[in-house]
């Protein structure tokens, strides 16, 4: 998608992008992240609005809190980020732990120091720990539960604090991400967000393009109207085989109609450049795209779809006279 990109400035240098920019917060913040990676699902969009994300942290918290184990506790880092909710920590030698995270474990690497600052593990001892419990093996979790536990105790933490900080290590375990991995979504997700922002009629156009779900591509026609960006209809004078920008619009690309297919729309194009880059009216039209290529379906398809609209013949006459 990006490729498709690289004309327009900044966007043609991704790594340059402001990383602050408010009108993306804004955009998370309202919900509106269709075409958006990992952000689109109603039920994260729902949690956006709630969250009114103002930075990158906040997205690759969500990002992270949105899976099965995490996820219950996505109300509390709402309320806690807004102040409706005392921020609390485990154990003080753990505020510096979670402290970015408003007091709530919410990565791999979180609860791997956990275990390092609590019960004395190495890091390589953390992430065995980590291990072991993904696996859920009841003998495997019952003997690191009395290790994690007596370490805990003889590192000076007593020992009901030290039971409710490893229900929290073995309730993360198996389903939590790990930060590096949910920054590297978020920050793409970010800069996706960036460039429906900056560059709407581009980035739809390109997502429509690679889009080969129908109901997805619903989705994307809908947010264009949302946005007020209008579709023009094939056009085998001005449309391309993918989704191009037009004036204040998107051309509709000639890949996505029906029986047309990649090779039939790319052969039209090249011919049409041959000639100049427009074809003057149907009767060139047949004469010059070759029959490989023009058959029954492909003309039909292009007819309904108003691709020869531009030559001024209703559609009924070419149905009418096509044999």
């Amino acid at each position: 998608m990006l490729s498709m990109l690289t004309s327009v400035s900044p966007a043609s240098d991704i790594e340059k992008i402001p990383e602050n920019d408010k009108k993306v917060f804004k955009m998370f913040s309202e919900g509106e992240t269709t075409g958006i990676f990992q952000f689109e699902s109603d039920g994260m969009r729902r949690y956006l609005r709630q969250l009114k994300p103002d930075c990158i942290e906040d997205l690759i918290a969500m990002n992270a809190l949105y899976r099965p184990g995490p996820m219950q506790y996505i109300d509390n880092y709402i309320a806690r980020k807004h102040g409706r909710e005392k921020v609390s920590y485990p154990h003080p030698a753990v505020e510096d732990v979670l402290k970015s995270t408003f007091g709530i474990a919410v990565y791999q690497e979180q609860v791997m120091l956990l275990a390092q600052r609590l019960a004395g593990y190495t890091l390589g001892e953390a992430d065995i720990l980590r291990r072991a419990i993904g696996k859920k093996n009841p003998e495997i979790m019952a003997e690191q539960r009395g290790v994690f536990i007596r370490r805990a105790v003889e590192n000076g933490v007593d020992e009901e604090t030290a039971r409710k900080v490893f229900d929290i290590i073995e309730e993360f375990a198996h389903y939590g991400f790990n930060k590096s991995h949910s920054a590297a979504y978020a920050t793409l997700a970010y800069r996706c967000a960036y460039l429906k922002v900056h560059y709407p009629r581009e980035f739809l156009a390109a997502n429509m393009t690679f889009e080969k779900n129908d109901s997805e591509m619903e989705k994307y026609l809908a947010e264009c109207r949302r946005l007020g960006i209008p579709v023009y209809p094939p056009d085998v004078n001005k449309s391309f085989w993918h989704f191009t920008v037009e004036g204040e619009g998107i051309r509709y690309g000639l890949c996505k109609v029906k029986n047309v297919g990649a090779s039939a729309a790319e052969d039209l194009i090249k011919t049409r450049q041959r000639l100049g880059g427009k074809f003057k009216d149907i009767y060139q039209f047949l004469e010059e795209v070759p029959p490989s290529v023009l058959n029954k379906k492909v003309f039909l398809s292009l007819v309904d779809a108003g691709a020869f609209d531009c030559f001024g013949i209703d559609r009924s006459v070419l149905y009418a006279s096509f044999d």
